[in-house]
């Protein structure tokens, strides 16, 4: 769409796509939210409830990159300010992270001490990489 503006307006239109999203006022509800907010209500719901473990679907494999909101909001800047191209431009981190990392990791930061447990028969286990 960008593109088409900039030949039929000559208007200077850039696209930003950014990568998984965290920050403030980030959608925790149970059935709807991403994997960064699910896994950190998930288990901060298990260490309030005293449950044994966390089922989390999947192998833990498949990799997916993170940025906060305020470092988007640096990036948007900066590439009205600086970038002036035809192609769109990824947003991200540059880190991948595996969800089997991330879910540890939450696990940790929230201090549940039950068991972390895969469930390996969810065939669908996300793309093992956003981009790839």
């Amino acid at each position: 769409m960008c593109q088409a503006y900039r030949l039929q307006y000559n208007w200077d239109a850039i696209s930003g796509m950014p990568t998984n999203l965290y920050g403030p006022n980030d959608n925790f509800h149970p059935e709807n939210s991403h994997v960064l907010p699910a896994l950190m209500r998930r288990f901060h719901e298990a260490k309030v409830g005293n449950a044994k473990e966390v089922v989390v679907w999947g192998s833990g494999l498949a990799l997916r990159e993170f940025l906060h909101v305020d470092d988007l909001a640096d990036a948007v800047v900066f590439l009205m300010d600086k970038y002036s191209g035809l192609e769109h431009v990824n947003i991200g981190s540059g880190k991948e992270v595996s969800i089997k990392e991330l879910a540890e990791l939450v696990k940790e930061v929230v201090g549940f001490q039950g068991e972390l447990v895969w469930d390996s028969k969810v065939r669908w286990d996300g793309t093992e990489e956003a981009y790839g």
